[in-house]
């Protein structure tokens, strides 16, 4: 583990703390200026060097998948928002399931604690994508649950945030070809996608405006699931 010096603060008060992996790009990164956006200070943890400045944020380079790697946070995080993952990797199941649970038992059981977010997919729901994909996003959801029984005592609150398609640099292979994202749309009722801005509100109204409900799966996605159809992606990817 080793902190990113180009983007280095320190919490003044751990109420205002949040910890977000995968905070360099995409949901993540968009979670993480909302919340600087919100007066919270940031603690973002990456493989990849970290991507905002602010004298708010504070950015560790580690792999959650690694528990060896994760830093020792100097204030222990209020809300943990558990965003990190691969898809149709050899390490889906490693960084998205066994990584959330090594963040979430590190950081997450303490009495500061007040809300953990896990970010899993509609995958977890309908069983569309990649095998070891889905498989990890359903277990995110079933942790969840083990979370959110723990927490209670804490009267902390413990949900999941299930996505279907995000305009992110990872789902590049649909968003940019013309023909697969017609496909996708006529399957989509709403004819769209959510921006990773949308899903960091939901983040936001998640953690820290909800306060009562907690072992919840939210799914975002745009009504796709409700037509029940298959996953769209280039076969040769």
């Amino acid at each position: 583990m080793k902190k990113d010096v180009n983007a280095r603060a320190e919490a003044e008060d751990n109420r205002d703390l949040i910890l977000i992996t995968g905070s360099s790009r995409g949901i993540g990164r968009s979670a993480a200026v909302r919340f600087l956006e919100g007066g919270w200070s940031v603690a973002g943890i990456d493989v990849l060097p970290g991507s905002i400045s602010h004298p708010r944020y504070t950015h560790y380079i580690a792999d959650v998948a690694d528990p060896g790697t994760l830093p020792e946070l100097e204030i222990l995080p209020s809300v943990i928002f558990s965003n990190a993952g691969v898809q149709n990797s050899p390490d889906d199941i490693a960084v998205n399931l066994r990584g959330a649970m090594n963040v979430t038992e590190k950081y997450a059981f303490h009495d500061g604690i007040k809300s953990v977010l896990f970010n899993a997919s509609a995958s977890a729901r309908t069983g569309s994508e990649f095998p070891e994909y889905a498989a990890s996003k359903a277990g995110l959801v079933g942790y969840m649950k083990n979370v959110a029984i723990r927490l209670a005592p804490y009267g902390a609150t413990s949900n999941s945030i299930s996505p279907g398609g995000v305009t992110t640099e990872s789902n590049a292979p649909v968003t940019g070809d013309p023909v697969l994202w017609e496909r996708i749309m006529a399957v989509t009722p709403l004819r769209k996608w959510a921006s990773p801005e949308e899903i960091a509100e939901w983040v936001w109204f998640l953690t820290v405006v909800n306060r009562s409900a907690s072992g919840t799966d939210v799914l975002v996605d745009n009504g796709e699931s409700a037509l029940n159809q298959h996953f769209v992606w280039p076969e040769d990817v």
